[in-house]
């Protein structure tokens, strides 16, 4: 196989004209298939499919990162550092409903990462992140930056 290995993610949502304005219009994602009770999405070269279910909308379990309560069931994208600021000032434009403002996390140590956290019209959370250094992706030691092994 020669293309990329792409992920296929199902969520619940409680509109789906909702999920086509916000996915569709303020995310950029082309629409695929779709019926009455979903909708794919190609979320840069994913398929996301929206699943009509608005009883399955409510989880909000977080967990503290780095001063934050992060949500512990979300999904989101490793972007470039100038597409990940692209995508915040269409978010904020868009008047977005952010979870965690769009900030740098772990400045000028290993793993820093520009990251924001939004929620979609069915409360379902979305993170974006991008990294000054690709390579600290997937590190697994950053005591020496102070960080927690």
């Amino acid at each position: 196989m020669t293309a990329a290995s792409r992920f296929h993610l199902a969520f619940p949502v409680h509109d789906l004209g909702a999920a086509r304005r916000f996915y569709g219009g303020v995310l950029g994602c082309e629409e695929g298939r779709s019926n009455e009770h979903w909708v794919d999405f190609d979320f840069d070269g994913h398929q996301i499919v929206a699943h009509l279910a608005p009883e399955e909308c409510d989880s909000r379990a977080e967990n503290a990162v780095d001063g934050h309560a992060v949500p512990v069931r979300h999904f989101g994208l490793l972007l470039e550092w100038e597409k990940w600021e692209t995508l915040r000032d269409r978010l904020k434009a868009a008047g977005s409903d952010f979870i965690i403002e769009p900030y740098v996390r772990f400045e000028g140590r290993a793993g820093e990462q520009a990251t924001m956290f939004v929620r979609d019209p069915s409360g379902n959370a979305l993170e974006f992140k991008a990294f000054r250094d690709e390579s600290m992706i997937f590190a697994k030691d950053l005591t020496s930056q102070g960080e927690p092994a």
